[in-house]
């Protein structure tokens, strides 16, 4: 492969030795599935059996971002591009718009599942998660929320959001590496390149964009989607909290506490040396986490 062609399924060996994993990789496919007429949503499916899990990234990633993780757990699963990222259509609301993902989401999953599964999300894919429960509990064994509560503002989110909402297009590729890597400091270079490869497209011209700006940006006025923590607090399924303890995370004390009095039986678990993202800096962390509250 040279320096900028991709092959989305042929740098698992990166992850494997990044984290020195000594595991097979499993059949990896992605897949299509039509949510609401012409309008697709994608992902990745794992492994050749009934996925046993499902997972949702957040704003501004890909079902990749999860890669490591879907190594470490060795099992069928599915890790889902929401709307407008990855290899999903764009939907006709904003890429905010968490009332109409989590109804892509669950169409997707009448066709993609046979059972109730747990379902797991991340910050933004964790708000449209707390809807998928909410709406389709036949759908969903339990929820895991990673770094994300309703409580989450832009106050608190104002790092990560700054940084999405940079630049539109980069010159070259070289440019765009070098700003995630500042955004990143804590991150292997190499881990950097293969997450841009996946969640970003080089133009005609030689610009670079984030497949999640490639789209034009709706008009349309999202969905209401109702009290978050209201729906949280009603959920009848097994809650569980991965809150990160290092910078960058975005979930605080006041978090957990609204999370434990809405859901008194919640799981709340702090991932040392993780920020936002735990997938991308605990992800061994996060799989045995998932393998202990999810089977």
């Amino acid at each position: 492969m040279d320096e900028y062609s991709y092959d989305e399924f042929a740098m698992f060996h990166e992850n494997l030795t990044e984290w020195g994993l000594e595991v097979p990789v499993p059949t990896v496919r992605r897949f299509f599935v039509a949510v609401d007429g012409l309008r697709q949503l994608s992902g990745l499916a794992w492994g050749e059996s009934d996925p046993e899990i499902v997972l949702v990234h957040g704003g501004a990633q890909n079902a990749h971002t999860f890669d490591t993780v879907a190594l470490a757990l060795q099992r069928p699963l599915l890790a889902l591009d929401l709307p407008g990222h990855g290899y999903s259509d764009a939907s006709p609301y904003p890429s905010s718009a968490i009332a109409s993902h989590a109804l892509d989401i669950e169409r997707a999953l009448e066709k993609l599942t046979t059972c109730a599964l747990p379902l797991v999300g991340m910050s933004l894919g964790g708000l449209c998660s707390i809807l998928v429960a909410s709406d389709r509990p036949d759908l969903i064994r339990s929820l895991v929320l990673i770094d994300i509560t309703p409580g989450v503002n832009a106050d608190k989110a104002k790092h990560i959001t700054d940084f999405v909402n940079g630049p539109k297009s980069f010159d070259d590729f070289s440019e765009l590496l070098t700003r995630t890597i500042e955004h990143n400091p804590t991150r292997s270079v190499s881990s950097l390149r293969r997450g841009i490869l996946h969640n970003a497209l080089q133009r005609p011209d030689g610009t670079w964009v984030w497949r999640h700006q490639q789209h034009p940006r709706s008009e349309l006025s999202a969905p209401d989607a109702g009290d978050l923590w209201e729906k949280l607090g009603a959920l009848r399924v097994p809650v569980t909290l991965l809150r990160g303890m290092a910078p960058g995370s975005v979930v605080d004390d006041a978090d957990e506490a609204e999370l434990l009095r809405r859901q008194p039986g919640a799981t709340i678990i702090r991932v040392a040396d993780a920020g936002h993202s735990i997938q991308g800096d605990q992800p061994l962390e996060l799989a045995a986490l998932l393998e202990r509250v999810c089977f």
